[in-house]
């Protein structure tokens, strides 16, 4: 977190008061001040070799005559410090700033210590004296308050730094892991929505805004910053989510597709925000249907999106319009999407197929099916019915008693699959099984009113 610092030693040393030099011959004077010398310079001699014992003892002879020598405090605290001996070497480091406030050296020597010894509390008192001395201690404060959890101030003092002395990627290292805990987001909503007011220009701003308010899920938040974003800076990647709602408002179709396309194609832009834009276009084909054909090279753009499959949900749009044509040819778009086809958008399209009349590509549809799925019993289901309403009686039997075996737990198939084989057995002329089955259905009914 920091270097060691050592102090440059100043050899201007003030020994005794005046006073004292009235009562005291001059060659006591003389030999006292030789004396000083001697053992200070021994001392420094002895720490340079790394005997920090005999250092001390050299100091602490230094201290005999001059009790009150913030320096003498300040090297025995150094000495100490080397050989761990942390107590003593705090209480030297304290003594020389105890006689020299205003020296920075003596309280870094006490943060030193705070620092080896992993005192973060007291370190971040010590550090708070020294700021006044020196400013750039905020940034060893940020670290100390990350040590001791003090994540509200150290977040604070983190995006005041950022804004005087510019970022730094320790500090973002650290603001991420705060910013993770959903507790200390609002804060950070309220630090952006300041920067935004100081510097409209910085784009990045506003990107962290629309991030923290789409982790919140408020899309409203969401747009209005993004409209805010390309007042300031039209040419953001951003900004077109907002210009793409604004060109859809007054009807200018061309440069709401290429606004658009220019979303859906970011990196930078969270996938929400895409999907909404893009039902927001899927709504608008509605009285817009010369568009369809950009509503396809959009689908594209989400080819790698593993949580939801885009051509499927535009099948389920147009199914639950009854649309049926336009249904098939996004369930057909979104089983070529997925090797092998899935159940559940193979199901919605048998029922489209259905819905719309098309029984020969429901049976034969369901059939293979049944040869990817043999334990799926929907499927036998489908091809059943189809068979039955071709009046391929026999086929449409043979489907439905092979897969009424895989009907477990579901009552309502059950009972689609009674009426369904009393429908091949009347076909096929066997009115006592057409009226086992039709019973049988209808008993399942009624246990279910």
């Amino acid at each position: 977190m920091k270097k060691a610092v050592s102090l440059m030693i100043m050899f201007v040393l003030l020994s005794n008061p005046a006073a004292s030099w009235a009562q005291t011959e001059p060659e006591e004077i003389k030999l006292e001040d030789n004396k000083f010398k001697d053992y200070f310079f021994e001392a420094l001699k002895q720490k340079a070799i790394e005997n920090y014992d005999k250092a001390i003892v050299s100091l602490e002879r230094c201290l005999k005559l001059e009790p009150d020598n913030a320096t003498i405090y300040h090297e025995l605290g150094k000495n100490y410090l080397a050989l761990k001996d942390y107590k003593n070497a705090y209480s030297s480091f304290e003594k020389a700033s105890t006689l020299d406030p205003t020296n920075k050296w003596f309280l870094i020597g006490m943060y030193d210590v705070d620092y080896a010894t992993k005192n973060y509390e007291d370190g971040v008192k010590i550090i708070n004296r020294l700021i006044p001395l020196d400013e750039k201690f905020k940034e060893d404060l940020t670290s100390l308050y990350m040590n001791t959890g003090e994540f509200d101030k150290a977040l604070i003092l983190i995006n005041e730094l950022n804004e005087t002395v510019g970022k730094s990627e320790r500090r973002e290292n650290y603001k991420m892991q705060i910013l993770s805990q959903e507790k200390y987001q609002d804060a950070e909503i309220s630090n952006l929505l300041e920067q935004i007011k100081k510097y409209p220009k910085e784009e990045e701003n506003y990107i962290s805004l629309i991030y923290y308010y789409s982790k919140k899920d408020d899309l409203e938040k969401v747009l209005a910053t993004a409209h805010q974003l390309e007042t300031e800076i039209p040419d953001s990647e951003w900004a077109q989510v907002s210009l793409f709602k604004s060109y859809l408002v007054r009807n200018e179709s061309e440069k709401a597709i290429k606004a658009m396309n220019i979303v859906l194609a970011s990196s930078k832009i969270d996938s929400k925000i895409k999907h909404r834009i893009f039902n927001e276009f899927l709504i608008y084909l509605n009285s817009n249907p010369q568009f369809t054909a950009d509503l396809d090279k959009a689908i594209g753009y989400f080819d790698e999106d593993k949580n939801v499959n885009v051509s499927q949900e535009v099948g389920k749009y147009y199914h639950n319009k009854k649309q049926w044509d336009k249904a098939i040819k996004y369930y057909q778009l979104a089983l070529k999407q997925n090797s092998p086809a899935d159940v559940e958008t193979a199901l919605l399209l048998l029922d489209v197929y259905l819905q719309s009349g098309e029984y020969q590509k429901t049976a034969l549809f369901a059939s293979d099916m049944v040869d990817l799925y043999p334990t799926q019993p929907q499927f036998y289901y489908y091809a059943g019915l189809a068979y039955n309403q071709m009046k391929e009686f026999k086929k449409a039997k043979e489907m439905l008693e092979t897969g009424m075996d895989y009907v477990v737990e579901n009552p309502t198939l059950e009972i689609n699959y009674y009426i369904q084989l009393g429908e091949s057995y009347n076909g096929l002329g066997d009115t006592s099984k057409k009226e086992f089955y039709f019973s049988k259905a209808n008993e399942l009914l009624k246990k279910q009113k």
